[in-house]
């Protein structure tokens, strides 16, 4: 069954009820602080542990008045824990709970996507391992080149997924900051202390210099590595629409029962996920535009970010988390046909082997440029219908008198071009 959205835990993270969540225990965690340092009573810390509580849609109510989402948040809780509420918020400024909120909302999600790369790492690993010398046409401009095998194929996205999680777990590090140090960041009003205990609890560093915002170069970057990695799995996605088109078809999506491909043409068996996953690497790269266009505030802050971030952020993180799961399911069932691999690899007549006849009878004294001529002369007739390359410059005298018929077999010989396949492996898959 082709999966839909499998991860529910990823949406919930953004949903109001979590954000609300986080901001209490903010809030709460910046009071335990306050009355350790005798700027609150212990009554408000005790009251607020007891009795304080929201409930969204009364939230969303009162912000629809006020026009305020922190004051809404912050008069329902008072509504619950009582006059001892005052002590929350002492001090602060909103951004000291939603900026701080969002690294923790960043960091749960990526950790969560770094789950998602783990698995989808383990299913490229296995296919490669199995597929390691199948071989396959490398293409070069959609044109046949050299033989490489299908392995090969599957060991370069590994290794470039592999880049990803490294990339994505750096910018978690820089994204997950919060802050807790009043209007403009300057401790006015609430104690440095306060901020770093709050850090301290939640897992997160503080920005070193904030004004009334964490620095959205942070955020910037954790999309930005997002928008990459929803690049590299739209580039192999292309690749499996391309090796699934009817002419090429050496690799396919699976096509479950009961799935149907065309409304018109009961035969199509179309790449459907390829080409969701494409399309949807479109929308995670705008986001990090977007991301991008949120660093410049004016002064110490502007709330031209606030919008931006209520969108991108859960639809980013929920869409690449999408994308991994799907393509994990893709990369795990596709269909791999070998014979037609096989097939396609022999259909130019031996001309894969052109550049190492040229290398070969280069080393054998003869000028690269007449080599080159030689070996293209036939490479073309061969193109155009002619008998196969091997045969065509196995007649030939000028090829005859530099290399034997023993070094013109080796020459042709598949196994020459998986020679290295083993060393490639190993470099790729070491810990």
């Amino acid at each position: 069954m082709i999966p839909r959205y499998t991860r529910p835990q990823m949406a919930s993270i953004w949903s109001d009820q979590e954000r609300f969540k986080i901001w209490l225990e903010i809030e709460t965690l910046a009071l335990e602080k306050m009355v350790e340092l005798g700027i609150a009573p212990q009554s408000a810390l005790k009251a607020v542990k007891e009795k304080a509580a929201f409930d969204v849609e009364r939230v969303l109510a009162i912000e629809k008045e006020v026009k305020h989402d922190v004051i809404a948040f912050l008069t329902n809780v008072a509504e619950n824990a009582g006059p001892e509420a005052r002590f929350l918020h002492r001090g602060m400024t909103s951004s000291d709970v939603l900026d701080t909120a969002l690294a923790v909302q960043i960091k749960r999600s990526g950790e969560l996507i770094l789950s998602g790369l783990s698995s989808l790492l383990e299913s490229l690993k296995q296919q490669a391992q199995k597929y390691k010398l199948t071989p396959c046409i490398g293409r070069s401009h959609g044109i046949h080149a050299e033989p490489t095998t299908f392995g090969t194929k599957l060991a370069s996205w590994y290794t470039e997924i592999k880049r990803h999680q490294a990339r994505l777990q750096h910018e978690i590090t820089y994204a997950a900051a919060g802050k807790i140090s009043g209007a403009v960041g300057t401790f006015a009003s609430v104690p440095p202390q306060v901020e770093q205990h709050v850090m301290s609890k939640l897992g997160l560093q503080a920005e070193a210099v904030a004004t009334q915002v964490v620095s959205r170069d942070r955020h910037a970057g954790f999309f930005s590595a997002l928008a990459l990695l929803a690049s590299s799995i739209e580039k192999f996605s292309v690749e499996i629409r391309h090796l699934q088109r009817t002419e090429v078809r050496e690799a396919e999506e699976p096509f479950t029962a009961g799935q149907k491909g065309s409304s018109a043409m009961p035969h199509k068996r179309n790449p459907v996920l390829s080409e969701n996953l494409t399309g949807l690497a479109r929308l995670v790269r705008s986001y990090s535009i977007a991301a991008m266009e949120n660093v410049a505030l004016w002064h110490e802050r502007d709330i031209s970010h606030s919008s931006v971030e209520r969108v991108a952020g859960p639809d980013a993180c929920i869409l690449i988390d999408f994308m991994i799961a799907r393509f994990d399911y893709l990369v795990s069932n596709l269909q791999v046909y070998p014979e037609r691999m096989l097939e396609n690899l022999e259909a130019t007549r031996g001309l894969v082997f052109s550049g190492t006849l040229l290398n070969a009878l280069v080393d054998k004294g003869v000028v690269r440029e007449e080599a080159y001529k030689i070996v293209q002369r036939h490479a073309l007739e061969a193109w155009d219908g002619g008998a196969n390359l091997y045969e065509r410059v196995k007649s030939d005298s000028k090829v005859g008198k530099v290399l034997s018929a023993e070094e013109l077999q080796e020459i042709f010989d598949l196994r020459r071009h998986l020679q290295h396949i083993d060393y490639i492996f190993e470099r790729a898959f070491k810990e």
